[in-house]
């Protein structure tokens, strides 16, 4: 009765798409450890406790509502840990342990967002919990993968891609006259090591890569949708494209999640071993789950029909059919808020390292993706416009001077290892890349150029 709800011949997806979420996974609960207690903590830069006050569970669903304490968040972050790697060979496991687990990964990563104010207002936060909601009903890999699983995960990339072909269509001009690559390398939120000579390419190559990029978000999405091999022939598109964005460019996990889906879609040639079809409490169940996605699609749908289209939204608190997007808008002129302390009025002045975002021109930059550097990401934001720095960058200000420990965590370089500086400032730079000649001649990667003040020199006294 239920042989049509099994796909045995996409085992090889199912594996792959489960692993990849499950290494997702481990990557989101290992960044969340590593910085929430300057972020968040107790003595955060917004603490969750002064949120809790603030918001109620039914506004913001997570296990904090019932407590919170710095190690209680750091035993979740290790739960997830631990669960992500069970997670990894969990394909031994029977079915209800499967179920098990990947609903305690949700539940634990849901609660972690729901409470990660801004430092987790970003769009794959949302993707990796609803791609990680429906890897709970894949199932393990003695159990046939259930066709309308792998199909939901094919919808998931279709909102992912397509929603972002139709922002940049709708939103800048840049990307309809395919020149926003003439930009886009240099002022992206975190550069990698090969941005610069991406930046660089001929500018005619640079718009092939805006028209590829078109065909692959607005016509490859529903190629997806279409019988094997062609299905998977637009997969491997997708691939490709995201491979390319990972060379150049450091969006945290995004791109390896978009990957991680576009296998879903693929049939991939490997030896597949005996199957049991689906039990009928889990085919129904499969049934149920698909129900409630077909109903929660009207809305990212009808936000990406709309002439007002939104990007990286989620319609409800548990962050399951969302919409996405990305860039609907290019920068042209890359600016940096560069902080740095003194000992005293009239002393020298010297610059906070940051783990990933520009500062030092003679460092290249690094390759962070995966992993997320939260506070990196917001100081892009923050050159934008202050307002994205309304709820954190007093905070930020005054750990800096008084030498905040977790704080300074979050950053690569400290120049005042000993004690406090007594004055912190802000200033507003203006970056670009060297062209080959100024990278011969300095060996820098950037060219700065000092704009003026963001935050005046402030001390302690005047915070307080």
């Amino acid at each position: 009765m239920w042989e049509w709800a099994a796909a045995p011949e996409y085992w090889g997806a199912r594996f792959v798409v489960a692993h990849l979420l499950a290494l997702t996974y481990l990557i989101a609960f290992v960044c969340a450890l590593r910085q929430f207690r300057g972020l968040l903590g107790e003595r955060g830069l917004t603490p969750i406790p002064r949120y809790l006050a603030r918001v109620g569970f039914r506004d913001s669903p997570s296990l904090f509502h019932l407590h919170y304490s710095d190690r209680f968040f750091a035993g979740v972050c290790w739960a997830g840990i631990v669960g992500s790697v069970l997670a990894l060979v969990a394909d031994l496991a029977p079915l209800w342990a499967w179920l098990v687990l990947w609903t305690v990964l949700w539940l634990l990563y849901l609660s972690i967002v729901n409470v990660g104010q801004v430092w987790y207002s970003f769009g794959w936060e949302s993707l990796l919990l609803e791609a990680g909601f429906l890897a709970i009903f894949l199932g393990p890999a003695h159990v046939a993968p259930p066709t309308l699983v792998l199909w939901l995960l094919t919808w998931l990339l279709f909102r992912v891609e397509f929603g972002a072909g139709l922002i940049k269509m709708r939103g800048d001009s840049c990307w309809r006259d395919l020149t926003a690559l003439y930009y886009h390398h240099e002022t992206q939120p975190m550069p990698g090591p090969l941005s610069r000579w991406f930046h660089w390419l001929p500018r005619p190559l640079h718009e092939v890569e805006v028209l590829a990029n078109h065909v692959t978000q607005l016509v490859v999405p529903f190629l997806l949708f279409a019988p094997q091999p062609v299905a998977t022939a637009a997969a491997v598109v997708v691939v490709v494209t995201q491979g390319w964005l990972v060379l150049s460019g450091n969006f945290a996990w995004l791109n390896l999640l978009t990957i991680t889906l576009a296998f879903s879609a693929m049939v991939i040639p490997v030896p597949t071993p005996p199957v049991s079809g689906l039990p009928p409490w889990f085919a129904v169940l499969v049934l149920l789950v698909t129900v409630v996605f077909v109903v929660l699609s009207y809305w990212p749908v009808r936000n990406m029909l709309g002439k007002r289209q939104v990007m990286n939204r989620s319609f409800n608190k548990l962050h399951l059919g969302n919409t996405y997007g990305a860039f609907g808008s290019i920068t042209r002129t890359r600016y940096e808020v560069v902080l740095s302390g003194a000992d005293d009025v009239g002393g020298e002045w010297r610059e906070y390292g940051f783990r990933g975002k520009p500062g030092d021109p003679y460092r290249r930059p690094p390759q962070v993706a995966p992993y997320h550097l939260r506070l990196d990401w917001l100081m892009w934001f923050l050159a934008l416009s202050p307002s994205y720095g309304r709820s954190w960058l007093p905070g930020l200000v005054r750990a800096l001077l008084r030498n905040d420990e977790q704080v300074l965590r979050l950053l690569r370089h400290n120049p005042f290892p000993d004690r406090p500086p007594k004055l912190v400032r802000a200033d507003f730079y203006r970056y670009r890349f060297t062209t080959r000649a100024e990278r011969e001649e300095t060996g820098a990667f950037w060219v700065r150029t000092r704009v003026g003040d963001f935050v005046p020199p402030v001390s302690l006294d005047d915070l307080e």
